[in-house]
């Protein structure tokens, strides 16, 4: 089987030429001419010559059969994971995780009303320091301490709500919060109070978290990077001249800097996985409707996920346990079976198999693949099979996840787009554009794509357990000054960025990023694991034997929120 994806041949647009494309691409007389040339460099042209016939998956729904219905409630579960998280890891630092927040309350070290001011104060350090991390963007004081108090009163009383009691967590600012607006990263949205909490807020919020505020994001999620004009661009802990990652890039800094050890964001193409990866932590896309929807933006509804970024596999595991199950205002997770995170601790992989599929998992920046090879080579040590494999079909996929994708998010948009046009940055007015251009055929398409993809992967997963890769193909891209204005449009990066995180989305697979070491410029790498549908126990565990052996390196921007320092 040939090896089939392509390298985006387009031009980096900034500045100027950044703005002089977008006219031109909105241009009623000038996009019938300069539109193909732009479709036809992302590989449409060919996608529309596919030839197929196969019934279209219009959502990856895979709702399995003869399961039974679990007695564990989901803060039992999480409270397993944590009590056996104090096990001593090989590693020279390691993030304030949600169990120290616990142990740090219990032995009280430290209250909620401490740990709220110290957060208050990193955010506004965090927002004000040259240049701005711009994680959390949206943060009220007296929230944030009227919730601590609550929690000092539910730990004095010995009756905690959760292991998230007195916790800080952050929220992606397309989910519904309040007192917060949704802005969902652009200059117009986000004019109505919010009457109510998105159902994932809401578990967290029941379970005691201190909900810290809201985290930057790309414009209505429409790009893998944190490079929002609007709100400031999300910048990288490791390195404030490099990006964090998108589209959940607020989020992934906030727990890569220290203030939280968890928090939310949502994945319709990379989006909790890429900002994990670039940020040095951990962060799960759980399977496609295991995550109730409720309250977020819909901006994709038939590739997008919630799902929690973690300081460590454990914190991911809890936040994972915390806000899946079945929700009756979201109908897309109601066929789910019962989550569980059995054999989470077992670091002995015997019996694990992985596949890699050696041309996709090689095409990488050298030391991103160098990097992954090691991370692979230590959970073969701890006893996983590594099986090679090939994946058909994989050009395919790409473009029938950018079909999907911007074809339901510019139809999300259309009520504002002729008053609300020119808000938008110019990156996100020229995929707009894009999403605009596509026809009723091509959406088709690509739904019957979906349906291929899924039978592929159904193909793979019979022969493997989880599919490692690289979670993206470069390390974190250098944040050019003369961008911080206008952006960029850079279609060759981003396809470098989402290489191997979009089959995830279009075929609703549960997907990892865990880290996986660091550049020679001291930048996070991830590492990748897809797995079956509902099999996000297996992705979790994988990441906590990763844990176990890979060195983390402290951020330079960071916060100490238990401890008070920096």
């Amino acid at each position: 089987m040939m090896y089939d994806l392509r390298p985006v041949k387009a031009p980096k647009l900034r500045g100027l030429s950044l703005r002089l494309v977008t006219v031109l691409l909105e241009s009623a007389l000038v996009r019938p001419f300069l539109m193909p040339s732009v479709l036809k460099s992302v590989g449409v042209s060919k996608f529309r010559k596919t030839q197929t016939q196969t019934e279209p998956t219009n959502f990856p729904v895979v709702n399995p059969s003869g399961v039974e219905v679990s007695s564990v409630s989901p803060n039992e579960i999480a409270e397993a994971v944590a009590a056996r998280s104090s096990e001593a890891m090989s590693v020279q630092f390691s993030l304030a995780s949600i169990t120290d927040y616990t142990r740090a309350y219990q032995e009280k070290r430290v209250s909620p009303e401490e740990v709220a001011e110290r957060i208050i104060s990193a955010i506004d350090e965090s927002n004000n320091i040259e240049p701005p991390l711009r994680a959390v963007i949206k943060s009220e004081a007296e929230d944030i301490r009227r919730q601590a108090l609550e929690s000092s009163k539910f730990l004095s009383e010995g009756r905690p709500r959760s292991i998230l009691e007195g916790v800080p967590v952050s929220i992606k600012d397309d989910l519904d919060m309040p007192p917060y607006t949704t802005h969902v990263g652009t200059r117009f949205l986000g004019d109505e109070d919010v009457a109510e909490d998105a159902t994932i807020v809401a578990k967290l919020r029941a379970a005691g978290a201190i909900l810290v505020g809201k985290t930057n994001m790309f414009e209505i999620g429409i790009s893998p990077t944190g490079n929002n004009p609007i709100h400031g661009f999300a910048r990288n802990p490791y390195h404030l001249d490099y990006d964090a990652g998108g589209s959940s890039g607020g989020s992934a800094a906030s727990v890569g800097c220290g203030i939280v050890p968890l928090a939310i964001g949502a994945d319709g193409g990379g989006s909790i996985r890429v900002p994990a990866a670039h940020c040095g932590v951990v962060g799960l896309k759980p399977t496609f409707g295991r995550v109730s929807a409720f309250g977020e933006a819909p901006l994709c509804p038939s590739v997008g996920h919630l799902g929690p970024i973690g300081a460590t596999a454990v914190d991911t595991a809890i936040g994972y346990a915390i806000c899946s199950g079945q929700d009756p205002k979201d109908p897309m997770s109601l066929g789910q079976p019962p989550m569980h995170l059995r054999d989470f601790h077992n670091l002995d992989l015997n019996g694990v198999t992985l596949g890699i599929y050696p041309q996709w998992f090689d095409d990488a920046a050298p030391e991103v693949a160098q990097r992954c090879r090691e991370t692979l080579k230590v959970l073969e040590q701890a006893g996983a099979s590594v099986k090679e494999v090939s994946i058909a079909c994989l050009e395919e996929t790409r473009v029938a996840h950018a079909i999907t994708i911007l074809t339901e998010m510019a139809t999300a948009m259309e009520p504002h787009y002729e008053k609300h046009r020119t808000d938008f940055g110019h990156a996100t007015r020229i995929n707009l554009a894009m999403g605009r251009a596509f026809t009723s055929g091509d959406y088709m398409l690509a739904q019957r794509t979906r349906t291929e993809a899924m039978r592929e992967w159904d193909r793979v997963f019979s022969e493997v357990d989880a599919v490692i890769t690289p979670t993206t193909a470069c390390t974190p891209p250098y944040l050019e000054p003369g961008t911080t204005r206008y952006g960029e449009s850079d279609l060759s990066l981003l396809t470098e960025i989402m290489r191997f995180v979009v089959c995830g989305n279009l075929c609703g697979f549960p997907a990892i990023s865990f880290p996986a070491g660091y550049s020679e410029m001291g930048l996070p790498i991830g590492m990748q694991a897809i797995g079956r549908h509902w099999d996000e126990h297996l992705l979790l565990r994988l990441a906590n034997v990763a844990d176990h052996h890979v060195a983390r390196r402290k951020p330079t921007t960071f916060y100490s929120v238990l401890s008070g320092g920096c």
